[in-house]
């Protein structure tokens, strides 16, 4: 009786242990485009969604999140979230005026070792335009991380593409990879972020054809949700063009890759999808 009551606890505590090694190998990752704070999209405006934004974060409970077109006040209102630490700059000056390609990172369960930023220009040291780039500075954050849970160390790249310039487009796609495979020395890598192109497009091939895997072609599940991750504030938006991308490098198995479609009362929290993927290792 002894042995057999002995036997069904060990094998409790065993499934118990598989369980959590279970899950401290995934790493739930996601990529949102937040449309940046501007007054004139009335009820879309940022005050109006900043809860939905922030209610749909912690129920998907994201370990590590890379967001695009945040001004800082809108990173303020974020650091509510108070399980999550944050790092980037603004792209207008390497402070804080401009978009922000902020990541976003669960203290709990990441630890950032090493950050830093890089312009998508000829000059990436310093805030410059790049290539055939019209209106704006572009801006790539990334960070050296470590897995609290299993002590593996991996690389994180979030960046926002030129909406207009096609060979600012072509030639970012260039430097992530450069700049991925110079600071990352062959440690795990993670590009992901609005690269405003489409997986035709030759930005997207660059990044294909050096190795990096498209998370929505190499997941080991079926994609989730609508293939487009842009819907311009309308609800009837066909969701049929995928611009926002989570790409990974050697290490990482795709679980899982979907397009969350989370909304309000007919209203999305933002412009984008934003892109979810479980990952492990």
């Amino acid at each position: 009786m002894y042995n057999k009551c002995f036997i069904a606890l060990f094998l409790i505590i065993g499934f118990q242990e598989m369980m959590v090694a279970q899950k401290s190998n995934k790493l739930i990752v996601a990529t949102y485009n937040l449309r940046y704070n501007n007054p004139q999209d009335g009820i879309n405006a940022w005050p109006n969604r900043v809860n939905l934004v922030k209610g749909l974060i912690q129920f998907h409970d994201w370990d590590i999140f890379g967001t695009q077109e945040v001004l800082y006040n809108q990173i303020q209102d974020l650091e509510a979230l108070s399980e999550y630490g944050w790092i980037g700059v603004g792209r207008d000056d390497g402070k804080l005026a401009g978009e922000f390609s902020a990541l976003f990172y669960k203290k709990s369960r990441i630890e950032v070792i090493q950050s830093g930023n890089f312009w998508l220009s000829t000059t990436p040291g310093e805030p410059t335009m790049g290539w055939d780039a019209k209106c704006c500075k572009r801006i790539c954050t990334w960070a050296k991380c470590k897995d609290k849970q299993n002590g593996k160390l991996f690389y994180v790249f979030n960046a926002h593409f030129d909406h207009e310039g096609v060979v600012a487009r072509l030639e970012s796609a260039k430097l992530m990879h450069q700049k991925a495979t110079e600071i990352s020395k062959g440690l795990p890598v993670i590009i992901m972020g609005d690269f405003n192109s489409l997986p035709e497009s030759d930005a997207i091939k660059i990044l294909n054809d050096v190795g990096y895997r498209d998370s929505f072609t190499h997941s080991k599940q079926a994609p989730y949700g609508p293939v487009g991750t842009f819907n311009s504030f309308n609800w009837n938006a066909e969701l049929n063009r995928r611009i926002d991308y989570i790409f990974l490098g050697k290490y990482f198995n795709i679980e899982k890759y979907g397009v969350l479609t989370d909304s309000f009362e007919k209203r999305y929290p933002s412009d984008h999808q934003p892109v979810q993927v479980v990952l492990s290792w």
